[in-house]
């Protein structure tokens, strides 16, 4: 199993960094969490394509986790190889459930013409799976041959609502994924038993008295992250979803160095990853 930061930035743009995501792959499945700005490109890097995806899983419907998912899906058609299957979409029933369905109608004029010069279908765009937002844990997703499972449980990122994470276990180990939220209790005990969290991080102190402190009471402060994981015990903790961006900071290493020292003087003596693009993480090696 591993696990691929797709992208660790936040809607402020950053040349360097693509927007929030995170893939994990065990064996030939590979699942997608999130699909910001230029997840696409990323994909690439690793040598995938959006036909290599078994499905896709979007924590919530803030539009910084979503600006790559038409083009991860609209590509599919561009390969040409064969007519492929409807992409797997999982996403909390409720905003992302009308996102999807009119999530080509912006693009209805391109479709009909590429359509009309090659021939090819759209292959219905997507397979969409909605679940009921679970207040405890529960399966949203299976593989074919049940080796791998995916779980949501509802996370606090309120106002926006639902939003959620998700946690994949596999043959080699377990892999929890935050999306947006504040530093909750769901997924501390979601994160108990897995091998590595994926969390976003918000250096709330330092943004103190900034504009960007309006939006810290929704999203996960570092003073916080370093004791709930460690309560959790979870042996590695990846940090993603990076605000403020350390690539925007004059000096990048000390910036990513701060968040690092925030999460250890939390208490949390486990291995700190203070996420880039790409960075790559093997579970159970």
């Amino acid at each position: 199993m591993e696990v691929v930061l797709t992208g660790t930035g936040c809607p402020i743009p950053d040349p360097g960094t693509a927007g929030p995501g995170v893939l994990v792959s065990t064996g030939d499945v590979h699942l997608q969490f999130d699909a910001g700005r230029a997840t696409i490109m990323r994909l690439a890097a690793l040598g995938l394509s959006s036909l290599d995806l078994d499905a896709v899983f979007l924590t919530h419907h803030h539009s910084d986790h979503l600006y790559g998912l038409t083009e991860l899906m609209m590509s599919r058609e561009f390969y040409m190889v064969h007519e492929p299957d409807p992409l797997t979409v999982v996403v909390p029933d409720g905003p992302l459930t009308e996102f999807m369905d009119h999530i080509y109608d912006n693009w209805h004029h391109d479709i009909e013409v590429r359509l009309e010069h090659t021939g090819m279908a759209r292959a219905n765009g997507s397979r969409l799976h909605p679940f009921p937002v679970p207040t405890d844990p529960e399966v949203v997703w299976t593989s074919d041959d049940g080796s791998v499972r995916v779980s949501a449980v509802t996370v606090h990122h309120e106002p926006v609502v639902p939003a959620v994470a998700y946690r994949v276990d596999g043959p080699q180990g377990a892999v929890v994924i935050s999306g947006d939220t504040r530093v909750c209790a769901e997924v501390e005990a979601m994160s108990r038993g897995a091998d590595v969290l994926v969390h976003e991080a918000f250096r709330t102190g330092f943004l103190s008295g900034t504009r960007a402190q309006r939006v810290s009471d929704y999203h996960a402060d570092t003073a916080e992250i370093g004791p709930m994981a460690a309560r959790a015990g979870v042996p590695t903790l990846v940090l993603t979803h990076l605000i403020p961006p350390p690539g925007l900071a004059p000096d990048p290493e000390r910036a990513r160095a701060a968040f690092r020292a925030e999460i250890e003087a939390g208490g949390y003596q486990g291995r700190v990853v203070v996420g880039e693009d790409l960075t790559r993480i093997s579970v159970g090696s």
